[in-house]
């Protein structure tokens, strides 16, 4: 299976352009992609509904949305294209059986520009396999407001199971009797841009910290990150750049169950429809 994830700066590429076809081309053909930045009525990109014309594009594609900023258009004088959204898509080629958005903490600012992120969570069957699986955006602000967003992913995959799925229990007797499948699947697979390099406490924090005595100390709980766990150096893989300097920000985080079902991890440096590359894993199931 091949996933596929990608900042897409609301289709701004490198040449100054907003071009969202070049993006669609560039992600199409993955089983599961997991975009960041997509957004709904902004100028910037031409007031058009991304989201719409994502779905209507790639019609083989389930998919889910959800918005971390949510702001009236102003002048609008009806609920029709009255949202200004921003946020994570998820597409997929199997059904998405079930789906909750997660907002996670934010820290105002009076300074640099402070932006509600958010993480949209799917639940897809893969043939005998249940996955749990995640598009994700964290703020770029600092690592202290970082942090506290990377324990509440934590949690939300750690509570999973516990909260069940969205409509859980006897539904027999009811009208909630076609609500279909309730597992919740321990495995996870967390696709997004973290906006860390793998040098820093917020990476550590989820595959896990270096050990005194050499290696990663990796729980058998945890994440491993896919670009690794492929066979490539914890340095490479540049994503996007930092103050002119080569930055690996994105990443594909998997359950360490799943570690070593990780055939291939690559970034599409060719790749020009944003400030970003898109990153790519290849995870037999």
């Amino acid at each position: 299976m091949h996933f596929l994830t990608y900042n897409i700066q609301y289709a701004k590429g490198r040449d100054g352009k907003v071009d969202l076809a070049r993006i669609i081309g560039e992600v199409e053909g993955a089983d599961v992609i997991a975009l960041q930045e997509v957004e709904r009525n902004w100028a910037r990109s031409g007031n058009v509904d991304q989201v719409r014309l994502i779905g209507e594009a790639l019609r083989g594609y389930f998919w889910v949305y959800g918005a971390g900023v949510d702001l009236h258009v102003d002048g609008a004088t009806s609920a029709e294209n009255s949202r200004r959204q921003f946020g994570n898509m998820l597409l997929c080629r199997f059904p998405i059986l079930s789906s909750r958005h997660h907002l996670l903490p934010k820290y105002a600012s009076s300074g640099p520009l402070s932006i509600q992120r958010s993480c949209i969570e799917a639940t897809v069957r893969f043939g005998e396999k249940l996955l749990r699986l995640y598009s994700i955006h964290l703020t770029h602000l600092s690592a202290a407001t970082r942090m506290p967003q990377v324990e509440a992913l934590l949690a939300i995959h750690r509570n999973a199971v516990f909260e069940g799925a969205p409509v859980s229990g006897d539904v027999s007797g009811t009208d909630w009797g076609d609500v279909g499948e309730q597992s919740v699947p321990v495995d996870a697979v967390l696709l997004g841009d973290f906006n860390f390099q793998p040098d820093s406490a917020e990476y550590a924090r989820i595959v896990g910290p270096l050990s005194d005595y050499g290696g990663r100390i990796e729980n058998p709980t945890g994440f491993v990150d896919a670009w690794c766990a492929a066979g490539h150096a914890i340095d490479g893989g540049h994503t996007s750049d930092v103050n002119d300097l080569p930055a690996r920000l994105d990443y594909c985080f998997v359950s360490h169950a799943l570690k070593s079902k990780i055939t291939a991890c690559r970034v599409d440096t060719s790749a020009t429809g944003s400030d970003h590359f898109p990153l790519s894993t290849e995870i037999a199931l």
